[in-house]
């Protein structure tokens, strides 16, 4: 596997790879460079002989910023991270994929981009941009072999999302966490890592164009309003 970030935890992603009996090289790198990209998934094919799966997860959240306090220096880098890095990952993968007639692309969206109410303007509209992405690219790639999903997580403590556990941790609150969907609790990363396993393996082989919430079920439920904390 390779494994690009710019930050440089992504060592350590790799370092667990490897200690696990795996292959990895970690890249520190921008995944929104079109450069940066397109070099990871080349030495991916020098190092392994092809690419087989594609996991586009890189993301930032951009905060809970109200409407008319938004700028455009803050949608450019959320839609960079969030929307443009995602379709480059996509493009420089399918380009390795389709020769070769198969392969997986799975993409990182969010609950954000169904709904209102699960996440800030840029964020949310960069997701349903990712969703949209998808859809549109599983159709273009018809007939190539080559399937494009995504995922769409509810609230899971990652790096992301971890002063929201903090700041509930702090306020003595931690167990209203995740309280609006009907499982009442927030997810794990592993149980995104499952879902994206999945979609990598044969077992999705008839899965494609298709944004999967694995969310609790908050999609299923009413929209709800997020104000900042004050």
């Amino acid at each position: 596997m390779v494994a690009l970030d710019r930050a440089a935890e992504v060592e350590a992603t790799a370092s667990a790879i490897r200690s696990a009996g795996g292959r990895a090289i970690a890249l520190i790198r921008d995944s929104s460079a079109d450069e940066d990209v397109a070099g990871a998934v080349a030495l991916a094919i020098k190092e392994y002989g092809g690419l087989d799966v594609c996991f586009a997860n890189a993301g930032i959240s951009g905060g809970l910023v109200p409407f008319f306090e938004e700028t455009v220096e803050r949608w450019t880098e959320v839609l960079r991270i969030n929307l443009i890095g995602t379709f480059l990952a996509a493009k420089h993968a399918a380009l390795a994929m389709v020769p070769k007639g198969r392969g997986s692309i799975i993409c990182t969206a969010s609950v954000a981009g169904l709904r209102s109410g699960a996440g800030g303007l840029p964020y949310s509209a960069s997701k349903a941009g990712v969703i949209s992405l998808v859809q549109t690219a599983a159709n273009q790639l018809a007939g190539t072999g080559v399937r494009v999903n995504a995922i769409c997580p509810g609230l899971i403590e990652t790096g992301m999302t971890r002063p929201i556990f903090e700041q509930a941790r702090a306020r003595g609150s931690e167990r209203r966490i995740g309280q609006l969907n009907p499982l009442r609790r927030p997810g794990a990363p592993d149980e995104i890592a499952q879902t994206a396993l999945f979609l990598a393996s044969d077992a999705s082989s008839y899965v494609n164009g298709q944004a999967i919430a694995v969310d609790g079920g908050l999609s299923t439920s009413h929209p709800v309003v997020i104000h900042r904390d004050h």
